[in-house]
């Protein structure tokens, strides 16, 4: 099969396009012919083995897996014999390390129907954005009707479908980014939008129930000021050093949340079916959709991850396969 491979960790410059074999099927697997990928920050973290200390996982000095893409949708083509509930030909999209080829194979539970509502591209572009949102949401944010809630990095992959679930929920969604991406969050929804690099949302003078930070660099002692004297602040991710990406601020959270009021909450999210299935409600109710970007065949990965790294798309990035 056609496949984007690397074989040392960097980011555009190291992807070319190769044939290699195609995936083994395991017991539990679903193998899926891919449509289209996603391009997000979650596939660039693979690729370039930062933070660092993610390399304990995914290989110290080279990429255990060498064709890179996390996020995908497209028709099964084989299933293993544990596989219940899936059938070859069916419309599906999720997770699988080595989307960026035109076969992915990945566990059962890491896919889910594709709703009729989305486009492949579209559905593509949802799977690494859905798990944080939607689990940092109605997880460990616990969002109810009619709290107010402040969604930071509102116009990225992840905020922008957080403001919209948010909104879903029934609350009162405040954004906040930077001028570009004003008018994106003005679009998923958000009540009222803040320019950061023109006002302080941290000031004191505004507060809200739940604060989602998505890989945000505001010091936890800041974010707390604009929380409720009860509120819930959801750290969702973090993107700050090369070396252990801002798991600082979240271990700093978690040492500090059991001697304060507030709850300062830190998770990974996780890579599941049902977080897929919860998503598909909402976009078959019109509250979810996402926002598309530039398109790129599969043999033009590198101009996309470039793309991606230099932050000048507005929308989601697809590889069409």
């Amino acid at each position: 099969m056609k496949a984007i491979v690397q074989d040392q960790y960097g980011g555009a410059s190291t992807l070319t396009a190769q044939d290699v074999a195609r995936p083994a099927v395991g017991d539990d697997d679903v193998l899926v012919q891919v449509v289209a990928a996603g391009v997000d920050r979650g596939a660039l973290h693979f690729m370039t083995g930062r933070p660092y200390l993610m390399r304990l996982g995914t290989g110290l000095r080279v990429p255990k897996v060498r064709v890179p893409g996390v996020s995908f949708a497209g028709r099964v083509a084989a299933v293993g014999p544990h596989v219940a509930g899936i059938v070859v030909g069916e419309e599906v999209y999720g997770a699988g390390r080595g989307a960026y080829a035109e076969y992915v194979a990945t566990p059962q539970g890491k896919v889910a129907p594709k709703p009729a509502e989305l486009s492949f591209e579209e559905a593509a572009v949802l799977p690494y954005a859905a798990f944080a949102a939607l689990q940092a949401v109605r997880d460990h944010g616990r969002v109810r009707p009619g709290e107010r809630v402040l969604v930071v990095g509102a116009s990225g992959a992840v905020g922008s479908i957080a403001v919209q679930v948010a909104e879903a929920a029934g609350a009162e969604v405040t954004a906040v980014c930077g001028p570009r991406g004003q008018r994106l969050a003005a679009e998923m929804g958000a009540d009222v939008v803040i320019d950061y690099t023109r006002e302080d949302f941290t000031d004191g003078s505004r507060h809200y129930d739940v604060i989602l930070d998505v890989f945000g660099r505001t010091p936890i002692r800041r974010l707390r000021r604009a929380l409720a004297p009860r509120g819930r602040l959801v750290i969702v991710g973090g993107e700050a050093d090369r070396w252990i990406g801002g798991l600082q601020r979240q271990l700093g959270a978690m040492v500090l949340s059991p001697f304060v009021r507030q709850s300062l909450r830190v998770f990974v999210a996780k890579e599941n079916a049902d977080t897929l299935h919860q998503l598909n409600e909402l976009v078959t109710a019109g509250q979810v959709r996402p926002v598309l970007g530039p398109s790129y065949p599969l043999v033009k990965a590198a101009d996309a991850v470039a793309t991606l790294q230099a932050g000048s798309a507005s929308g989601r990035i697809v590889l069409m396969v």
